[in-house]
């Protein structure tokens, strides 16, 4: 049987109504196309692979960072919001194993690895093991980080409002995933990347 797999990815649009404009539009745009796919009783499979590690792990989620620092770091918040972080190769490797997979039919499945399932604290705790000295640190606030999102232009604020939910909310591990919905407990025998095997790279 044929099934269709939206390009979706990342975090999963229906639980983001109450999403921050104008980042919701992204979670809109998507909601659509999927009453479409239900409506004209296409089979599907939603995979919400929430944070992809190339664009959150190397600048430690940091928004803008692509390398990690050797000097210092800015804390979103606190830094203690739970995010959970997906090595690319891994997303398309559970997909894959999904498209035919009978108990993914009609179903959103999530990658949430359990080693991978870290504040941005605990990811920069990783990075300082790594290269042997305590990075300096500053805090941005919820209302600094705001500000700032405002004077962006509107492609740039988008992309920040993701970050706002997940660094400052921690709306991706705010919820529990049953374990027939769960790739890694669906899929135990792939190995996936964890966080401290994927910053090892930039050593």
């Amino acid at each position: 049987m044929q099934r269709f797999v939206p390009s979706e990815f990342g975090t999963d649009p229906a639980r983001m109504e109450e999403a921050m404009e104008p980042g919701r539009i992204t979670f809109d745009d998507k909601m659509v196309v999927r009453r479409a796919i239900e409506e004209a009783g296409i089979p599907f499979t939603y995979v919400a692979a929430n944070c992809f590690a190339g664009y959150f792990l190397g600048g430690l989620c940091q928004p803008g960072f692509i390398l990690p620092s050797r000097e210092r770091v800015t804390l979103l918040g606190d830094g203690n919001q739970k995010g959970i972080y997906v090595d690319e190769d891994d997303i398309a490797a559970y997909t894959l194993k999904a498209i035919d997979d009978p108990r993914t039919l009609n179903k959103t499945i999530y990658v949430k690895p359990p080693k991978n399932v870290l504040s941005q604290r605990e990811v920069v705790q990783i990075w300082e093991k790594y290269i042997g000295k305590e990075l300096q640190k500053t805090v941005l606030s919820e209302q600094e980080f705001l500000a700032v999102m405002k004077e962006q232009n509107y492609a740039e604020q988008v992309g920040l409002t993701h970050y706002y939910h997940v660094c400052y909310e921690g709306c991706l591990a705010s919820f529990e995933v049953d374990d027939d919905q769960e790739a890694t407990k669906l899929y135990p025998e792939v190995r996936y990347t964890t966080v401290e095997e994927y910053l090892k790279r930039y050593v």
